[in-house]
């Protein structure tokens, strides 16, 4: 591709924008502080080896993981961003255990935050990200801003995407009309299009799941795998195990490679790991617009009425015939750990 025909993430979204008369460009002004924190943040990955910022900062988060010092340089970086432009009222992110009200409460729009998805893996130098997902703020006669209008489904979102800070660094995002892909070209310290309306495989031949928690899974998910593992050459299998540990780069591959990605209920975790609304919603919101599939177990993970702002979920997440499989194996044999029964009356 010459340098005539490149375009950047600034020029791609102006376009975007211009296609709808009467838009007020603050959605886009937002996408583009986003993509000056990870710009930033970006940098700062890629010499953490050399400065005084790997390894943890000896607190922990409301998950009690422990933080990394990285995690907070991303977090700040990031809220730093969106306070500066006056159109987001508030954050959530996950190092921090309430909502982050910004200095403008009139702003449209609300914004989650994973900072630094997959930090344990910061200091073996394997693929980190970050996420992202933003919302309207509901209309209120008083304007009071409160935290329950945080509180909505993934199906309400107006934009969502993420960064991977790997090989080279990628921005992937969607407004609902499909997902573009951008690099960031460090010589001129722009993000560059990649590809436009990415299509997920309908079928993919890798499995991505933690499966050294094998005994506490669901007696369907267990059958799955085996499945996954067993030798047919007509239908290609046995599958790939891939699973790095960085839900954004497991699902970035199962994004261009297709098959699916799995965190499910288990016994040390009945509700799931994962977070619904900083790391399901969104990256659900981007393998739907690219043609995938997203479930916690029987609902559409988009369809799920939020509780609260850290609330966890299993995820069932990739290319549409995986996933269709992966519930076949689940209705068939329903059994699931005392725990998780127990949870899920709860």
């Amino acid at each position: 591709m010459s340098n005539s025909k490149l375009r950047t993430l600034e020029e791609f979204i102006i376009q975007a924008q211009n296609r709808f008369p009467g838009a007020t460009g603050e959605l886009s002004q937002l996408l583009r502080d986003i993509g000056l924190a990870a710009k930033i943040i970006s940098r700062e990955v890629n010499k953490a080896g050399i400065t005084n910022i790997l390894g943890s900062d000896g607190s922990v988060n409301i998950h009690g993981e422990s933080v990394k010092k990285l995690d907070l340089f991303a977090d700040q970086q990031l809220i730093s961003a969106l306070d500066r432009s006056l159109i987001t009222c508030m954050v959530i992110s996950e190092e921090n255990d309430g909502v982050v009200r910004l200095n403008h409460e009139g702003g449209k729009y609300i914004v989650y935050l994973d900072p630094l998805d997959g930090s344990s893996n910061i200091d073996v130098n394997v693929s980190i990200g970050s996420i992202f997902s933003i919302y309207m703020r509901p209309a209120r006669y008083n304007g009071k801003l409160l935290e329950e209008d945080a509180l909505q489904p993934g199906i309400r979102q107006v934009a969502a995407g993420y960064v991977l800070y790997g090989s080279s660094t990628t921005l992937a995002y969607t407004t609902g009309m499909g997902v573009s892909l951008f690099t960031l070209d460090p010589s001129i310290g722009e993000f560059i299009l990649s590809e436009s309306n990415i299509t997920i495989p309908e079928h993919g031949k890798i499995y991505s799941v933690n499966e050294g928690s094998y005994n506490s899974w669901p007696e369907g998910l267990k059958r799955y795998v085996k499945y996954c593992q067993e030798e047919d050459p007509d239908s290609g299998r046995p599958y790939k195990a891939r699973y790095i540990g960085s839900m954004v780069a497991d699902i970035h591959r199962t994004l261009i490679k297709g098959g699916i990605f799995i965190y499910p209920a288990s016994k040390s975790y009945p509700t799931g790991k994962l977070r619904l609304m900083y790391e399901c919603n969104p990256l659900s919101f981007i393998i739907e617009q690219a043609g995938g599939m997203a479930v916690d177990r029987k609902r559409r993970i988009l369809e799920i009425e939020p509780e609260s702002i850290h609330q966890n979920t299993p995820i069932y997440i990739g290319s549409v015939r995986n996933v269709e499989k992966v519930m076949e194996f689940l209705e068939k044999y329903p059994e699931v750990p005392d725990e998780v029964k127990k949870a899920t009356k709860n």
